[in-house]
């Protein structure tokens, strides 16, 4: 195989991996991992700088919203289908629920990070909101 023509990569271990870069975009995979264990989703997070968009290849997710004001607001719940492009927009406060075969692709800005995003504590109120809705999504 000629590498000056194609690169191909593949990640199948826990989390998150980049795995491709050019210019100002990078693909990225996101596989289960124990920290998206519903009793364990604590924080969301918003990307002031790029909208984020999600590919679910394989398995179930679900992604929980939370508005896009400065602090976490009414939860909303989207389920993802396989091969559909799920877009998150800039600024929008978001986790993911999955399960433990969810394989997702990722495209977002090739400098997302700390330095451009927030994270916030998910208020105590909404957190046994979060729990409930990913065990049951994961049970159904």
């Amino acid at each position: 195989m000629d590498t000056s023509l194609i690169d191909i990569q593949k990640y199948d271990g826990e989390g998150y991996m980049s795995l491709v870069s050019s210019g100002t975009w990078r693909v990225a995979v996101l596989n289960y991992l124990d920290e998206l264990q519903p009793d364990r989703i604590k924080t969301m997070e918003r990307h002031l700088s790029t909208d984020e968009v999600f590919v679910l290849v394989k398995g179930r997710a679900k992604v929980v919203l939370g508005g896009n004001d400065a602090n976490i607001g009414e939860l909303s719940y989207y389920p993802m289908v396989i091969g559909e492009v799920t877009n998150i927009k800039q600024n929008t406060w978001h986790t993911i629920i999955l399960s433990k075969d969810a394989h997702l692709i990722i495209t977002e800005n090739d400098d997302t990070g700390k330095a451009n995003s927030q994270y916030c504590q998910i208020p105590a109120s909404l957190q046994k909101l979060v729990c409930d809705s990913a065990t049951e999504f994961l049970q159904e």
